[in-house]
């Protein structure tokens, strides 16, 4: 790498952090952040970038992707490569993929499977969860060496995808307090599966087959049970719980609820994910007369047929009573999509967001005026840090840190398009949106990969990045549920 490239000087832009806003310069060498100040000192053959009138954020660090993931007969087409390309051009610099595992299959074998699709293609950091969708000794065993050896602090659970990946209650209860010895989070995906299998099943029998069948199978209370469920299951073994993709207002509801009953109540903490799907579209976009726009917007949970979700959980956000933004970027192509062509059941679920999601969450929030940009940078990178132990290496700009740098041009618009978007998946469901809020340089590791708005990412440039278990953020939380428990006993 050539001396102006590794040497960086980011002049004139407003450094944000979740604490703070400063006018300000931050230098960089040799992929770290050396000084943040006024007046810096530094060497010749440093190039300079103007950032005057912008923001100088924390690279975005994407908490969900599914990238080369064999899903429902099919395989996304983002792979390692292309999906990190799209991160990098929207402003994300690292993103957290899932390894998970079909039933009785290891989960180390899973986890080095991933490991070899991801490591030569990356163009920038990233991390793994890893899936248990079975219960055994074999698991409980590999769960301990995936944490020690392996640079794994989270495991995923599946409340729905009945005879796949769904766990019954008991599992979740020896899966969550496996998780809380190991000094580990325990993410969920909540849905009720028992009912969702039936519903769909009787849609089936009564002729619905179309797209529409997939968000009457899963009406709202089915989502916002199921959060309750494993809200109630985690604090029975005192886990920290991550409840991804939350997706409607009954379930950002029981989320918030059981939040405030644990700091109320002393009891395990909790944390909720919403999508950038979530915020930028609507189930509306499901009962489409053209069978494929439909398809295409097809996830689980679904997306709200209640179009004033969008506006609540960006308010949510805002009020902490959500945590962070994720993308859930599992995308199929048409020619995928069509196996469900005669039975919703097997529409493979998923949606793009990973190369959008600052962008929606910056035109939703923070250009709206319902969020401020400190909150902005939280949902969309520190929590995330924080909550899988990389802060403060990732998610702020500070001296030590990882140069993942992202000057954020607030004025600036670009319009979300398939024809411009660089995903390999040819539908995109944010089609027409106008953001205001546009990265205009992305800087990873000290490498400039998107330079005046051009995309210069480089394939096999990022590295993968151990989440080391015990994270400070949430274990100091469980530890505070503890005391409280023990002066109220």
């Amino acid at each position: 790498m050539e001396n102006s490239q590794n040497r960086i000087l980011i002049k004139h832009g407003k450094i944000v952090n979740v604490d703070s806003v400063v006018d300000g310069d931050v230098y960089i060498e040799g992929g770290v952040i050396k000084q943040v100040g006024s007046n810096l000192t530094v060497p010749g053959g440093t190039r300079i970038i103007d950032a005057r009138g912008k923001y100088v954020i924390p690279g975005g660090i994407d908490p969900h992707t599914h990238l080369e993931f064999q899903f429902m007969d099919a395989v996304t087409v983002d792979d390692f490569y292309r999906g990190t390309k799209a991160a990098i051009a929207g402003g994300t610099t690292m993103i957290i993929d899932f390894a998970v595992p079909k039933k009785g299959q290891s989960l180390l074998e899973i986890y080095q499977k991933y490991r070899k699709l991801a490591d030569g293609k990356v163009c920038c950091d990233y991390g793994l969860h890893v899936g248990v969708t079975w219960w055994s000794d074999k698991v409980r065993e590999e769960m301990e060496l995936l944490c020690k050896h392996h640079g794994i602090n989270s495991f995923k659970t599946f409340m729905a995808y009945k005879d796949f990946f769904m766990v019954d209650d008991s599992e979740l209860f020896e899966i969550f307090k496996r998780c809380k010895e190991l000094g580990a989070v325990a993410l969920v995906h909540a849905e009720n599966g028992s009912i969702i299998a039936k519903k769909a099943q009787q849609l089936l029998a009564a002729g619905i087959t179309g797209p529409e069948g997939h968000q009457l199978s899963r009406p709202e209370p089915i989502e916002a049970e199921a959060v309750g469920r494993a809200c109630i299951i985690a604090n029975q073994v005192n886990c920290p719980l991550y409840v991804v993709h939350i997706m409607s207002k009954p379930a950002a509801d029981a989320l918030a609820h059981a939040r405030s009953i644990a700091s109320a109540t002393g009891g395990s903490p909790v944390f909720g994910e919403t999508l950038a799907a979530a915020l930028g579209s609507d189930g509306k976009q499901c009962l489409h007369r053209c069978w494929y726009h439909a398809a295409a917007h097809i996830v689980s949970p679904p997306l709200s047929p209640d179009v004033t979700a969008k506006s609540y959980l960006i308010r949510l956000l805002a009020e902490d009573k959500l945590q962070l933004v994720g993308s859930d970027n599992c995308t199929f192509s048409e020619d995928q999509k069509a196996l469900g062509e005669d039975d919703f059941t097997k529409i493979p679920n998923g949606v793009n967001g990973v190369e959008d999601r600052m962008s929606v969450v910056w035109e939703k929030g923070v250009h709206s005026g319902v969020m401020d940009v400190r909150r902005f940078v939280a949902v969309t990178s520190t929590n995330a840090a924080k909550i899988f132990n990389v802060y403060p290496k990732k998610g702020c700009i500070a001296v030590g840190s990882d140069a993942d740098i992202v000057v954020w041009d607030p004025v600036k618009t670009r319009v979300i398009s398939a024809k411009t978007h660089h995903q390999a998946v040819e539908f995109n469901i944010f089609e027409g949106m106008e953001c205001h809020g546009v990265p205009e340089y992305v800087i990873v590791n000290g490498r400039v990969c998107v330079d005046a708005g051009v995309l210069k990412a480089v394939q096999g440039f990022g590295k993968f990045v151990p989440t080391p278990v015990y994270s400070e953020y949430v274990y100091e939380k469980v530890k505070q549920a503890k005391v409280i428990m023990l002066q109220r006993s």
